[in-house]
């Protein structure tokens, strides 16, 4: 597993979360984080190659957290893709201005979100 690339999954649905983990644990390292607040504090530890941030939870939402995110010196190149059930133009918008790689919208195919992870990663490196 020393050779997989690390993906943070963050969202405070378990039930994403676990589809999340299902779909990569092949290929990836994928470790799961059920809130934003969880999330920064792993950030600080860890450096993933690959976020994997939902707009939508109850405490701290995506948008919230990646602005938290990009304001840490060591996170704040971090490649994200948001995940989320949530297609307004604003929290686009705002995404895209925090410097998002990427933007699936939930429920997405396993196929698919594969395809946006190698592409971001690819892209990245």
């Amino acid at each position: 597993m020393a050779n997989k690339v690390k993906i943070l999954a963050v969202d405070d649905n378990s039930i994403s979360l676990a589809t999340i983990e299902q779909e990569l644990k092949k290929d990836y390292e994928v470790i799961p984080i059920n809130s934003g607040e969880r999330a920064l504090q792993y950030l600080r530890r860890e450096k993933p190659g690959l976020i994997l941030l939902d707009i939508q939870m109850a405490q701290k939402d995506g948008i919230e957290t990646l602005r938290e995110i990009r304001r840490m010196e060591k996170c704040k190149d971090i490649p994200v893709i948001m995940l989320t059930s949530k297609q307004d133009r604003a929290s686009v918008v705002e995404s895209s201005r925090l410097g998002i790689f990427d933007y699936v919208v939930k429920p997405f195919k396993g196929e698919d979100l594969h395809k946006r992870i190698d592409r971001v990663l690819s892209g990245y490196r």
